[in-house]
């Protein structure tokens, strides 16, 4: 590899990462030595690439540096249709014309052949078995994710027990068959899930969600982490929790 195309790969890597990261993981990320990722990272330093950290602690990109507009690689295409073509499977109506606007975006700034490794990438996500089909607009879920704001649901769970909550969204997954809704419930004070499917009302509401979202994410994440360590199984999906 030519030594600025490393050097832009490089900079790519830790692009991607908050935390500083080692020369070892650099190393390995990028298939050099570590001995060339020191000398790397201070040709990046002395061009003006706000690179701090020093070795045996790691290296961090400040926050504020942009490349340029790159253009993607044949493989970097193949991975953006294999992700439009498995969220198309397994999402609603409005998030499918989002996908299509988006593969549309795409297709437009790609050079012909580019364009012909995107669209005919080999890379298949397929859905064989029905759907389940969801009560309620799946598009008002994402809306309050997105503007952070709580919602109150009418839910039928597995048992046919139907309850009233007002839920502070977290993350939306999706699953082959079914959707799923994790979030803070203030009836059950504790984080749940809920299949978009049981849903069978949905109101957004006009209050904010009372924590940062950074905050609430972390504290998903731990209470996830928490229940997989004790049931032992890290596989399973939030349509079986629900």
């Amino acid at each position: 590899m030519a030594r600025a195309d490393r050097l832009m790969q490089l900079t790519q890597v830790l692009r991607r990462y908050r935390r500083p990261v080692t020369a070892t993981m650099l190393a390995e990320e990028t298939g050099v030595s570590e001995r060339t990722i020191y000398r790397d990272i201070i040709s990046l330093q002395v061009s003006g690439v706000p690179v701090r950290g020093e070795a045996g602690i790691g290296y961090v990109l400040e926050s504020g540096f942009d490349l340029p507009p790159l253009m993607f690689t044949p493989e970097e295409c193949e991975a953006l249709m294999l992700g439009l073509r498995f969220v198309r499977e397994r999402s609603d109506s409005g998030l499918q014309r989002v996908i299509d606007d988006t593969r549309a975006k795409i297709e437009a700034i790609l050079p012909p052949a580019l364009k012909e490794s995107f669209n005919a990438a080999p890379l298949f996500a397929p859905v064989y078995r029905p759907r389940e089909v969801a009560r309620i607009d799946e598009g008002a879920l994402r809306r309050a994710l997105r503007e952070w704001r709580k919602i109150r649901i009418r839910y039928r769970d597995v048992k046919e027990e139907v309850t009233i909550r007002v839920i502070w969204p977290v993350a939306l997954g999706y699953f082959e068959t079914t959707r799923g809704l994790s979030g803070w419930c203030e009836m059950r004070q504790g984080f749940r899930h809920f299949r978009t499917d049981r849903i069978e009302e949905l109101s957004l509401l006009d209050e904010k969600i009372p924590r940062r979202r950074a905050l609430l994410m972390r504290d998903w994440e731990d209470a996830r982490d928490a229940e997989h360590a004790a049931t032992g199984d890290r596989d399973r999906p939030i349509s079986r929790l629900v």
